[in-house]
């Protein structure tokens, strides 16, 4: 579902899913934040994570504080939002954005084959370079998680996110008791020259089979 937003002269471009999300949950953890998602979830997540890295005019909403929690845990739920750094959208807005999408127009998405290719391991290291900028920034707001970046940050985890959606169901059913998830790098982990405006976190998303 696509909405626009209108906030004096700026006008905002919103999209999510046209149903909602039953089974996922998002949450600040001890370094950064926890997600857990199912089968739909993690297909669902892949396409946002797509569609931000080539969308720099949309925030990617994916609401989660009404789904149904993966466990017993009592965290504070929070909605997720992707966008593309060039947006340069700024996140105390969201509140009111959100509080005027309405119910939106349907549309389809439709990705690259590409979208989610593999990229060379020296591509992965270049985040420990001082020069690096592609960094996946982050920000909280409004109950929501804020992803920000361009779209090589985005295309550099990629590869972790369509695991989940894609190996993750035929890893769990040979060995239900692993552990299937994607790490993914927030912010600038710098030793000797620590970034206190954009410091590192990680979110850690989990696939489960099972939810209650």
């Amino acid at each position: 579902m696509i909405s626009k937003v209108r906030l004096g002269r700026d006008e905002y471009r919103v999209v999510r899913p046209a149903r909602a999300l039953r089974h996922a949950m998002l949450y600040e953890g001890r370094l950064g934040a926890e997600l857990s998602v199912d089968k739909r979830a993690a297909v669902v997540l892949a396409t946002a994570w797509g569609l931000a890295a080539r969308s720099p005019h949309s925030l990617v909403y994916l609401p989660l504080r009404t789904a149904r929690p993966a466990d017993s845990a009592n965290q504070e739920r929070l909605d997720l939002v992707l966008l593309h750094h060039r947006l340069a959208f700024p996140v105390s807005r969201w509140k009111q954005v959100r509080a005027l999408l309405g119910a939106g127009a349907p549309h389809g998405v439709r990705l690259p084959p590409q979208a989610f290719r593999r990229r060379p391991d020296a591509d992965q290291r270049r985040w420990t370079h001082q020069g690096f900028r592609d960094h996946l920034r982050w920000d909280i707001a409004a109950d929501t998680l804020f992803l920000i970046g361009s779209r090589e940050a985005y295309e550099l985890e990629a590869a972790a996110v369509r695991a989940l959606a894609e190996d993750c169901p035929g890893h769990l059913a040979e060995s239900p008791d692993a552990h299937c998830c994607a790490e993914i790098s927030l912010g600038r982990r710098r030793m000797g020259y620590p970034d206190r405006r954009r410091p590192w976190a990680e979110l850690h998303i989990e696939y489960r089979q099972h939810h209650r």
